[in-house]
């Protein structure tokens, strides 16, 4: 992937993203409206205004679906989160407490301090919801 800050999005949008990755395929702006419980005219501007980030392609009235680019930037959010709530939950937070603290603020966290964490906690390969896909530039070790 082409060099990222994490910051490209705002946390809201990274959210999007997610959930767009999440579901694969091509999915329609009312589905992300009803599952974030936003307004459509909110989610249809956040979706044309993502459209220009080259993360997605959006066709009105059909869909949004992610570029090769966005799928990539899409593993980095998964990655940040798993790997900030994995963080918290080693200062005593349960599973829910560390996923919805990471929600509050993972939209501000670099992914040059996501990998110096990940790095810290020895690269972790599983967290609290799932595996943890590393990239090129975390500097981890070999995967087997």
């Amino acid at each position: 992937m082409e060099s990222i800050s994490g910051l490209e999005l705002s946390p809201k949008k990274c959210e999007y993203l997610k959930y767009v990755f999440e579901r694969g395929g091509v999915v329609r702006t009312t589905d992300i409206s009803e599952h974030f419980k936003h307004d459509p005219s909110t989610i249809t501007k956040a979706v044309q205004e993502m459209s220009s980030t080259g993360f997605i392609e959006y066709t009105p009235y059909r869909g949004i679906s992610l570029t090769p680019q966005g799928i990539e930037y899409a593993e980095f959010l998964v990655r940040r989160h798993r790997v900030i709530e994995l963080m918290l939950s080693h200062y005593g937070l349960s599973r829910q407490e560390a996923c919805g603290e990471a929600l509050n603020f993972e939209g501000y966290v670099s992914k040059d301090v996501v990998d110096k964490i990940c790095q810290s906690l020895g690269h972790p390969t599983m967290g609290i919801c799932g595996k943890i896909k590393h990239d090129k530039s975390c500097h981890c070790p070999e995967e087997s």
